[in-house]
C-alpha cells in the first residue's frame, strides 16, 4: 500500500529543496526524492559569490544550509532513489521507488534538473576517473600541480578554471567559438589569470592515453590545423542535458527534452508542476531555480487549497 503526502518534490537541487521549504512550511506533508546528494548540481560549485545576501559561499555548504531549512519545517528525505513506475495522471499521483514504497500525492513538483553533456568521444568514457571530470571541485585535488585543460567558454568553465588554478600548474581552456558566452567579469578574471591559457574555435577530437589521459587533441574550424595539449586532465563543462527521459509520456516536453511549463510552472498535467533547470527556461542560475522552486510551491499550494475547498 503507497504512503500517502500531501506533495512529493522529485529532485533536491536548489529548486526542489526551496519548493520542499515552502510546502513543508505552509504544513504540507512533503516528501522529496533524489538520487544524490542534496543540492545537486550546486555541489560542483567552487564558490558562489552571486547569491544575494551570502558574498561568497560553497556550493556544497548552500545545498545543506538549504536541506536543513526544508527539514527544519518537517520535509521528509529519501536520497538514492532510483524510481520505478509512474502515474502522473490520476488525481493521487502515484511514484514507486526501487526497493522501497510507493508514494501517493496529489500534487508533484518535478525538480530533477540536469547532467552535464559530454563531448561524445571514445576516450570519454574510458578515461572517466582516469582523467576526465565534470567537478572541478570533486577532482581538482587529483591533479595538484599538473597540467589539465578545461572546455567550455560558459560561466562554469571560465569559473572552474580559476578555480582550478589554485591547485594546478596550469590550465588550458578549450573553446569552440571565437568569443566566450560568459558573463564580461568571468572573461576578465580568466584572461588576466597567468595560469590560463586559451585555445578558441577549436572542436575536440580525441583524449589520448594508455592507462590514463595524457592529451587532448583538438582542430581549428576554420584553418583546419590540429593541435596536441598535453594534460594529465581534462575538465568538461559545456551544459547540461536536462534529466527528463524517465518522464517521456508523462508530461509535455520540448524538442530538447525541457518540461513545458505555463507562467505559474504548471505543466499539462493538474496537479503536476516543474521548476528549475528542467523546464524549459532561457536562464539557468541557483537564483532562478530558488525562483522557480518558490513559484511552482505557491501554485500547488493555491492546487491543494482548491482541492479543499471542492472537498468540503
Amino acid at each position: 500500500m503507497a504512503t500517502r503526502y500531501d506533495a512529493i518534490v522529485v529532485g533536491a537541487g536548489p529548486a526542489g529543496l526551496t519548493a520542499a521549504i515552502y510546502l513543508s512550511r505552509s504544513r504540507f506533508r512533503t516528501l522529496v526524492l533524489d538520487r544524490g546528494a542534496a543540492g545537486g548540481q550546486v555541489n560542483l560549485t567552487h564558490e558562489v559569490a552571486n547569491y544575494p545576501g551570502l558574498p561568497s559561499v560553497s556550493g556544497v555548504a548552500l545545498g545543506r544550509a538549504m536541506r536543513a531549512q526544508a527539514q527544519s519545517f518537517g520535509a521528509r528525505f529519501l536520497g538514492h532513489a532510483d524510481l520505478g513506475r509512474l502515474d502522473l495522471a490520476s488525481p493521487e499521483k502515484t511514484i514507486e521507488v526501487l526497493d522501497e514504497d510507493a508514494f501517493q500525492a496529489p500534487v508533484v513538483v518535478l525538480a530533477t534538473g540536469g547532467s552535464p553533456r559530454t563531448l561524445g568521444l571514445d576516450g570519454e568514457t574510458r578515461f572517466k576517473g582516469h582523467g576526465v571530470s565534470y567537478c572541478a571541485t570533486c577532482d581538482g585535488d587529483f591533479f595538484s600541480g599538473k597540467d589539465v585543460a578545461v572546455i567550455g567558454g560558459g560561466n562554469s568553465a571560465l569559473e572552474e578554471a580559476a578555480a582550478l588554478t589554485a591547485q594546478v600548474r596550469s590550465a588550458t581552456i578549450i573553446h569552440e567559438f571565437d568569443q566566450f558566452q560568459a558573463h564580461a567579469w568571468a572573461v576578465e578574471e580568466a584572461r588576466k589569470n597567468p595560469k590560463l591559457s586559451f585555445l578558441m574555435e577549436q572542436t575536440v577530437t580525441g583524449l589520448r592515453g594508455a592507462e590514463t589521459l595524457e592529451a587532448v587533441t583538438s582542430v581549428h574550424k576554420r584553418s583546419g590545423v590540429t593541435t596536441v595539449t598535453p594534460v594529465s586532465g581534462v575538465f568538461i563543462f559545456i551544459g547540461y542535458a536536462p534529466n527528463t527521459k524517465w518522464l517521456e509520456g508523462h508530461v509535455a516536453l520540448n524538442e530538447r527534452g525541457e518540461i513545458v511549463v505555463d507562467e505559474s510552472l504548471r505543466t499539462d498535467v493538474p496537479g503536476v508542476f516543474a521548476a528549475g533547470d528542467a523546464r524549459a527556461k532561457r536562464y539557468r542560475q541557483i537564483t532562478t531555480a530558488v525562483a522557480d522552486g518558490t513559484v511552482a510551491a505557491l501554485a500547488a499550494t493555491e492546487y491543494l487549497a482548491d482541492l479543499a475547498r471542492s472537498a468540503a
